[in-house]
């Protein structure tokens, strides 16, 4: 009943930037945060950053000052942009949601994820 896609991922350089982009879409009454994390192989997934419907924003300590979450609530998007982006910054980037439905059920939408990759 809701659908989340990322899109933005690839190639850059170390040092470089990139943008992410995540859609929510379905049916959706009200989206209360959105959130970006990461999952390295073998690793488990952590929180990157997250923003809520009123802009409140937090990171993780290894990207702040680096990676800036916003969100278009007209959209129903969340962007992540990444700046001086390291080699270690190298994994798959999911997309999360927390969303009630139009059918008053709370639920916590993932994305597929995108593949980031930094190497020279």
């Amino acid at each position: 009943q809701v659908q989340v896609v990322e899109s933005g991922g690839g190639l850059v350089q170390p040092g470089g930037s990139l943008r992410l982009s995540c859609e929510a879409s379905g049916s959706i009454f009200r989206i209360y945060a959105m959130g970006w994390y990461r999952q390295a192989a073998g690793k488990q997934r952590e929180l990157v950053a997250t923003i809520t419907s009123g802009g409140i924003t937090n990171y993780a300590d290894s990207v702040k000052g680096r990676f800036t979450i916003s969100r278009d609530n007209t959209k129903n998007t969340v962007y992540l942009q990444m700046r001086s982006l390291k080699p270690k910054d190298t994994t798959v980037y999911y997309c999360d949601a927390a969303i009630r439905t139009t059918a008053g059920l709370g639920v916590n939408s993932w994305g597929q994820g995108t593949k980031v990759t930094v190497s020279s």
